[in-house]
């Protein structure tokens, strides 16, 4: 089959990270997957073996998602929505895929709608419709006032055949985040968590004994680096290592080293990142998607310092969940210092080993085959 993912990160790259996962899984059960991402580049991730359409790239101010900005750093204008439009189209009815999946969208991305709405209609009015799908990870933004949830509703049921929810149904149900409706709740798909495979554990042992800092692949944290280089100053028996996603790494990495303890590296997020943590004595991060399931995979003791500007709440209740496991302590940004970063850290350290997770993370393979089943049960009802 021929599948296109279209997804547009805005501030981090989770959702880029969970499309080209997802792209892989379909890959390796010999279909063909497209991802037209719209977010800013981020080389860091891996794209092997994927199609990868780039649209002209936006991004939020800060986490201001009503204002998106282009690559040049303006304020977005008429002429790069309509361009990104005419591309989603033209890439949509060239490639006439058997299975579209929007990522997040309609629970999200509404300012995008235009150009979502353009692209769905342009699907349903293919030849041979192709099955569509949302696809949305473990906690949505809840909506802050019941006309939002009520338009998810009613895109869905106007546009999509079912909404692929990236969890565990017994962990992070949607409702949790949700108002899930009783029109919503039978087009509900719970695949398991997306992930990659679990990393093997780094051949040099890189990372090994070091307090991890990590922030997502987004140009947030900053608040964390600053705070974590306060309190390696006061640690100095132990090394830590920083490290910068987002936009300029490289430039804001060298610069931060100037002035670095001598206990602190600090470079760019690198592609091992993944591998380092099963040789850490403790990971400090965000608790975005896919960072939660890093930790959980390679069992690394965690402090997650959940990102919560602009009212998000999405990671704190994330947090609040994996909390309940060991080794794994929540500190809110309202209480992070140095002392307190410190202390919560010790906690962590002084538990017991806790084993790293190998199940529940076959989310990508999983969401192959029901989409397969639903596309070949579209085909069926077709031929009627």
């Amino acid at each position: 089959m021929k599948v296109l993912i279209v997804v547009t990160h805005l501030l981090g790259t989770g959702h880029l990270a969970r499309a080209l996962n997802l792209a892989r899984a379909y890959g390796a059960a010999g279909h063909k997957a497209t991802v037209i991402s719209g977010g800013m580049q981020a080389p860091q991730l891996n794209s092997d073996g994927v199609t990868l359409v780039q649209l002209p790239p936006l991004r939020s101010d800060g986490v201001d998602f009503a204002r998106l900005i282009d690559k040049d750093g303006a304020l977005a204008v008429t002429d790069v929505f309509d361009a990104r439009r005419d591309m989603l189209i033209n890439h949509l009815r060239a490639l006439h895929p058997d299975i579209l999946i929007t990522e997040l969208f309609p629970f999200g991305r509404r300012t995008l709608k235009a150009e979502f709405t353009a692209l769905l209609k342009a699907a349903h009015d293919l030849p041979q419709r192709p099955l569509i799908c949302a696809s949305v990870r473990d906690i949505l933004a809840p909506p802050s006032k019941p006309a939002k949830a009520a338009l998810a509703d009613e895109l869905v049921a106007r546009f999509y055949d079912a909404v692929l929810v990236h969890s565990d149904a017994e962990l992070t149900p949607l409702d949790l985040s949700w108002p899930v409706s009783d029109a919503l709740q039978p087009k509900l798909r719970y695949t398991g968590f997306v992930a990659p495979p679990a990393a093997a554990p780094h051949p040099q042992k890189l990372g090994a004994d070091e307090i991890i800092v990590s922030a997502g692949g987004g140009d947030v944290g900053a608040y964390v680096f600053d705070t974590c280089l306060a309190a390696a100053e006061r640690d100095p028996s132990r090394r830590w290592r920083l490290l910068l996603g987002g936009q300029n790494a490289v430039a804001r990495s060298d610069a931060l080293m100037q002035t670095a303890p001598a206990n602190v590296v600090i470079e760019p997020a690198r592609p091992e990142f993944r591998q380092m943590l099963y040789h850490a004595a403790a990971s400090v991060s965000l608790c975005g998607y896919n960072t939660a399931l890093d930790v959980l995979q390679s069992g690394v003791r965690a402090v997650f310092i959940p990102f919560d500007a602009g009212n998000e709440v999405e990671q704190g209740l994330r947090a609040d969940a994996l909390a309940q496991m060991t080794g794994i302590n929540v500190l809110r940004n309202a209480d992070l210092t140095p002392d307190s970063l410190l202390a919560t850290l010790k906690t962590v350290l002084d538990s017991r080993p806790r084993a790293a997770r190998s199940s529940g993370f076959d989310g990508a393979a999983m969401t192959v085959t029901l989409t397969e089943e639903m596309r070949a049960t579209q085909q069926q009802g077709d031929t009627l």
